[in-house]
């Protein structure tokens, strides 16, 4: 069999994804499209040899407006795939299939993947598929995503049509746009290949630059084409992309009049009727304050609490750990144990104080993690997450930015990277690099192990600290928000944002575990590679330095006079900077630098390092938790940054900001504090006083112009 490329093509929430992966299981490639930062997925087809199955970007038109709609179209009229498997959501048909008239255009044989047939079954709507496929010239396979049922038959069907070739029929719109469109074939496209002339009539009408470019039509046939679609617009009263729209949906509503039957039609459905609570315009934001309060309480304060330590005082404590009635010995026993009886020193001080406390410190709040992955990941896949970023659209249009800005915020809960990257979807610029710079202000799993750590050693597992944290992060997020959209640098016309909303439904058990499972080993690798290298590092930097014999190695200099340690000197030359946020000593010091590299680092710094100072220091434990949450993230991130902003002008100043934003904030908070309880820094207390009389005029003046 000769090779066969199936291109996957849907609208964003189609369950696209979710039918990729079904498809190819672990035999995926992740890269980036040519030329374009927006992600490429390859697989190759699951039990079928030859088969590739290329996962385009969620679009709802081949209009070249956004990267995703660029790369989409580039890739299905410049490569042309042998069969495009179009993902249809059944919930929502007519917007979905809007999509579905334009690849059927491109000459390509198209088979429509219905998904959710069972939400549609269960509604008690009826889609008569046999006539649909008909009206709209395709086979038409009918699937769940989630539940997998209908995919192996789907993949059956695209390579059958695959090898039998496109059927030639195209959706037709009324006369007097059909007459100016075959005037546009006779005099502009008659030499294309018969399949694309019909795609190619359309762009020229709409006026599409790149395909005229791409032409190089004489300017006689330019004329004569213009006076046609000129005709056409006056007689319609509209302008030529609008019209093409307009005749797109009249099609697509003419051939569901006689398709699709709706059970309570002209009544709400169980998504309309939960969305009226949970969108509702007084009630939508403090639900959602509740849900994520309950999500970051239950996985740091209760549940997440109680496993974390049954991991950190059993598994990696120092005496036995009880597993279900059996007193078992924790690891730093079992490797004591096991070390010979003549082991140097500092190999053993390395194993256990080092790599054991480092790791195994940042190890225990894996229950946390996975706790907490799990709500969210249940939250995306039953389709309540997108309607926050849609409410969100609401919120963050009156400070000058899109909804589309909180979808990289959602993404970053689980790891900036990638938070950082979905920026690529905001269109405007300027809207994309200020999302870039403060998506990492949202706590990431890597931050995590920080809010736990301060809100059990700090406040005694106090039910507030984690939610604060969170959303702590929103509000930096909002607030930077307000004050760069009025400056020169960022002040833009605001994106705007449209995005499908998948009914609600009951996730699959597989999927979220999958999900979340993705999430959790990915926290799990970095603690074994990165984290392991680091702790390494900070042990032998904070046991070598000045001793009585002059520069050299003390096993025993960390717990003895570390300020004379490698470690110790790079922490008391900055140590200065962050003494008016209430942490400048050395373990503090180092534990924010190390931080840099990677987040976790905070907690296995300090752990090596045993520190317990802010034990009776509840003020300066929160300032430091506020501004390790949101000065510059990990390098990972930081590179993320530069790929993004690719100038490293810019990647200077995202990284710039965010650490003196993260310095204003935990100095407005020490500070102001000091002084509410009495014990008033006058220096520290103007200097605050100052820095937020200066934000607060950023917040309320007026925006720069256009």
């Amino acid at each position: 069999m000769a090779e066969i490329k199936i291109a996957l093509a849907g609208n964003p929430n189609s369950g696209k994804t979710t039918l990729f992966n079904a498809l190819t299981g672990s035999n995926q490639f992740v890269g980036n499209w040519p030329g374009v930062t927006v992600e490429k997925k390859e697989g190759r087809l699951k039990k079928s040899d030859g088969v590739t199955v290329v996962d385009l970007p969620g679009i709802y038109s081949l209009s070249p407006y956004t990267p995703e709609e660029i790369v989409a179209r580039s890739f299905l009229v410049g490569e042309r795939p042998d069969v495009i498997l179009n993902i249809v959501d059944g919930t929502n048909l007519e917007r979905n299939l809007y999509l579905t008239t334009q690849l059927i255009e491109l000459g390509i044989p198209v088979v429509i993947a219905i998904n959710m047939m069972d939400v549609v079954n269960k509604a008690g709507d009826k889609i008569d598929i046999e006539r649909l496929s008909k009206e709209l010239g395709c086979k038409i396979v009918e699937i769940s995503a989630l539940k997998e049922t209908g995919i192996a038959e789907a993949a059956d069907v695209a390579i059958a049509a695959a090898s039998e070739g496109a059927t030639g029929y195209q959706p037709f719109f009324s006369g007097i746009v059909e007459h100016a469109l075959a005037h546009i074939e006779e005099a502009a496209v008659h030499e294309r290949p018969q399949a694309q002339q019909r795609w190619y009539s359309l762009k020229i009408f709409e006026r599409d630059q790149k395909v005229l470019e791409e032409l190089k039509l004489d300017k006689k046939i330019l004329d004569h084409i213009e006076a046609d679609i000129t005709a056409v617009e006056k007689n319609l009263d509209d302008d030529a992309e609008s019209i093409i729209i307009n005749e797109r949906y009249l099609y697509v509503e003419s051939v569901l009049s006689r398709c699709y039957t709706r059970k309570n039609k002209g009544k709400l459905s169980v998504s309309d009727r939960i969305d009226r609570i949970l969108t509702n315009r007084i009630l939508a934001l403090p639900i959602f304050a509740v849900i994520m309060f309950l999500v970051y309480y239950i996985s740091v304060s209760t549940v997440g609490s109680w496993a974390t330590a049954w991991v950190g005082e059993g598994i990696f404590g120092d005496g036995n750990w009880n597993f279900f009635g059996l007193s078992l010995p924790g690891i730093p026993q079992l490797i004591t144990n096991a070390l010979p009886g003549n082991c140097p020193p500092w190999l053993s001080s390395l194993i256990l104080n080092g790599i054991v406390a480092g790791v195994g410190g940042v190890l225990s709040f894996v229950p946390q993690i996975l706790v907490l992955f799990l709500m969210l990941s249940f939250l995306e896949a039953c389709g309540y997450m997108s309607r926050i970023a849609f409410l969100m659209d609401k919120i963050f249009r009156k400070f000058g930015l899109s909804g589309k800005s909180f979808i990289p915020i959602l993404v970053g809960t689980g790891c900036g990277v990638p938070g950082i990257m979905a920026s690529r979807t905001i269109e405007n610029e300027k809207d994309r690099r200020m999302t870039v710079i403060t998506t990492t202000f949202i706590p990431c799993s890597a931050k995590l192990p920080i809010i736990a750590m301060i809100a059990a050693n700090v406040f005694g597992g106090a039910w507030w600290v984690a939610p604060s944290a969170y959303f702590a992060g929103i509000a930096a997020i909002v607030v930077s928000g307000i004050m760069l959209k009025k400056t020169k640098l960022f002040a833009s016309e605001t994106t705007p944002f449209v995005m499908e909303l998948p009914a609600y439904h009951m996730p699959t058990f597989g999927n979220v575990m999958r999900a979340t499972w993705e999430r959790g080993w990915s926290f799990i690798k970095k603690a074994g590679t990165v984290i392991l290298l680091s702790t390494i590092v900070i042990w032998t930097l904070s046991r070598f330095g000045v001793t009585a014999n002059g520069f050299g190695f003390d096993v025993d200099m960390a717990d003895k006079a570390l300020e004379n340690s490698i470690l110790g000197m790079i922490g008391k030359g900055v140590a200065w900077i962050f003494a008016p946020l209430g942490f400048g000593d050395l373990e503090t010091v180092v534990a924010t630098l190390m931080g840099l590299m990677a987040k976790e680092e905070v907690v296995a710094v300090l752990d090596v390092l045993g520190y317990e100072g802010f034990t009776n220091n509840h003020l300066a434990g929160y300032s430091f938790l506020i501004f390790n949450l949101l000065c510059a993230p990990c390098f990972a991130a930081m590179g993320a940054i530069a790929r993004e902003m690719n100038s490293a002008k810019w990647t200077a100043f995202a990284i710039g900001y965010q650490c003196a934003f993260a310095y204003t904030i935990s100095l407005i908070i020490y500070q102001i504090g000091l002084a509410a309880t009495g014990a008033m820094n006058i220096p520290g207390f103007i200097a605050a006083l100052a820095v937020m009389a200066f934000m607060l005029v950023m917040i309320f003046r007026k925006g720069k112009k256009i």
